[in-house]
């Protein structure tokens, strides 16, 4: 075995730590950064549903003010003959839901006066008989030009098609019948504006023979005194006449 030399013998340094050195930046507690996660998610669900409902109002909006006014079913989205408490609650729901000041739509107003004004039709038991009488009276002119009978499958069960053309022919029927309506009135204004001229033609008739007499009364004594004084005049005439000699011929 070979000798070794001191000199060769050299110290054993401690092994270096080759690890990185540990960063000075804590890191973000787990449980806060979960938080913090399920807090960003819960306003973002929240904005979602924020879109959401808008998105839902807006539709409503466009519906109402796309539905045929006169048909105050086609307003709330019902379908005829439904209970009164179903149009109550139908009609809280879409008021609530399309109210101006929980809207940024600038046609919600406009919508919400015409889902009131059809809620109110609905509730009047005249307006709302008159309207399922057009409704009623708008099926049977379908069946008949579809050649279709009340045992029908179509009328019976009926499907969307059907029922878009009933929900067509409803407005036909109801345009038809205000149509009539103002022609009633308009031949009604016209009677009663015939009638009122021949009411005004016998009062002014009527006024000018009062005046006619006031004036003939006024005139009186002047006649009377006109009279007189041609009567006296006459009689001196005669009276003068008779006193004049004859004259002798010859």
């Amino acid at each position: 075995m070979a000798d070794v030399k001191e000199e060769d013998v050299k110290p054993i340094k401690a092994e270096e730590d080759t690890k990185p050195a540990t960063s000075t930046i804590p890191e973000k507690d787990l449980k806060k950064l979960e938080a913090e996660q399920a807090k960003e998610d819960a306003s973002l669900l929240a904005n979602l549903d924020q879109e959401a409902k808008e998105f839902d109002k807006d539709s409503e909006i466009s519906r109402i003010l796309s539905a045929f006014r006169a048909n105050a079913y086609d307003v709330l989205d019902l379908q005829p003959g439904v209970p009164d408490e179903d149009i109550r609650k139908t009609y809280r729901k879409k008021s609530l839901l399309i109210h101006p000041d929980k809207s940024s739509n600038p046609r919600a107003p406009d919508a919400f006066d015409r889902l009131a004004l059809a809620y109110q039709s609905l509730l009047d038991e005249k307006k709302r008989a008159t309207l399922d009488e057009a409704i009623a009276d708008a099926r049977m002119l379908l069946m008949r030009d579809l050649k279709l009978t009340v045992d029908s499958e179509e009328v019976k069960d009926p499907d969307t098609v059907f029922m878009g053309k009933w929900k067509d022919k409803i407005k036909w029927v109801l345009a038809d019948n205000e149509a009539r309506r103002q022609r009633q009135m308009k031949a009604q204004m016209q009677e009663e504006g015939r009638e009122r001229r021949k009411e005004e033609e016998e009062t002014a008739e009527r006024k000018r023979k009062r005046e006619a007499e006031v004036e003939w009364e006024k005139s009186r004594d002047g006649r009377i005194g006109s009279w007189r004084e041609f009567s006296s005049g006459t009689k001196k005439a005669k009276k003068e006449g008779g006193k004049k000699k004859m004259k002798t011929l010859g």
